[in-house]
């Protein structure tokens, strides 16, 4: 539901709350400047306050618009500038956008126009009326009131994603096999959408400071600066993130490498195994099938069997344990060579 508040600002009466948009135009005429903001509006409600404040029909389209990047532009008798604010929840990465229309003697914030009821300024207000002091000096210093309470607001979704980032690093050091490679692909996706919401508000700040906008006093100037500042730190996080998960994903890589180097040796290892028993059980079969068709009698002679018979049973029992202790062997030397590797 669209909602609509408006402020009249005046040096020594601090911020006034308006019964609405023609008292606001009314109280201009008075002096000081009106502050607009409206939440969810539709394109009616932007007309009726474009119109008569002279807004530049692209500025209201790009208001109305989804999916831009940061930018600022000027146009005759005002200064756009396009902001974005995070909330980030189960690995997701929210971005609204915030819209400001910035004159000589107005500032309009657009904000909500996606909808779902997430109001990005419900305490500009409030910060407004602690620093009213700057607020009174004009609406470029309002301006820098609520661009540093957005650029504030987007710490908390930075610390998030780094502690997801942490966790997964913890979950895959302990667990390889049971990690999810899309979990590192989901938080790579928010630190890229985090970066260029960040590259293009940075450019946003340098063109602010070099004094391209008009109505920008060099007074204000000196507080953004600040905020260029915070800006620049939070880029910096977002690309050492973007290290330690490129770092993590070839780490993942590496272990399910490894993981399966070790399940390849496992297997050799079975086969030279049951290879070794079929080559040690070929004489035992070839003496079995001997014995087994009277071949040995007939060879030793039936009045030998008393002798022949224990014979041919001893050398299978000697067969039998040599084939047992190469096997021991075998295992012993495969343990140690494991506890080597470990």
């Amino acid at each position: 539901m669209s909602e609509l508040r408006c402020f009249h600002v005046d040096a020594g009466k601090g911020l006034h709350r308006l019964a609405g948009l023609e008292e606001a135009l009314v109280s201009v005429q008075a002096g000081g400047y009106v502050w607009l903001d409206l939440f969810e509006p539709t394109r009616q409600d932007l007309d009726a306050v474009a119109r008569p404040l002279g807004i530049h029909p692209l500025a209201v389209e790009d208001c109305l618009d989804e999916d831009q990047v940061p930018k600022i532009e000027d146009y005759p008798g005002h200064t756009f500038v396009l902001f974005n604010r995070y909330s980030y929840a189960d690995r997701t990465l929210i971005v609204d956008e915030i819209d400001l229309l910035l004159g000589k003697s107005f500032l309009i914030s657009v904000s909500g126009h996606r909808g779902g009821g997430r109001r990005n300024l419900e305490k500009a207000e409030e910060m407004a009326g602690r620093e009213i002091g700057n607020v009174e000096k004009g609406p470029d210093f309002l301006l820098h009131v609520i661009l540093d309470h957005i650029v504030d607001g987007k710490m908390p979704a930075i610390e998030a994603i780094e502690e997801d980032i942490e966790a997964a690093e913890e979950g895959m050091l302990q667990d390889p096999a049971a990690f999810k490679l899309e979990t590192l692909v989901e938080l790579r996706r928010s630190l890229l959408s985090l970066r260029k919401s960040l590259f293009h508000e940075r450019e946003i700040l340098v063109k602010i400071c070099r004094k391209d906008s008009p109505f920008i006093s060099e007074l204000a100037i000196y507080h953004f600066r600040d905020i260029y500042d915070h800006l620049t730190k939070f880029f910096e996080t977002c690309e050492m993130n973007r290290d330690i998960l490129t770092s993590l994903m070839e780490m993942f890589l590496s272990l399910i490498n490894n993981r399966m180097a070790d399940v390849a040796n496992r297997t050799n290892m079975s086969v030279r195994r049951l290879t070794l028993i079929t080559t040690v059980f070929m004489p035992l079969t070839l003496l079995a099938g001997v014995g087994g068709m009277s071949e040995w009698s007939m060879m030793t002679g039936p009045p030998n069997w008393r002798i022949a018979y224990p014979l041919f049973l001893l050398a299978m029992v000697v067969i039998g344990g040599a084939n047992y202790y190469l096997l021991r062997r075998i295992e012993r030397q495969d343990e140690n060579r494991r506890m080597d590797r470990a």
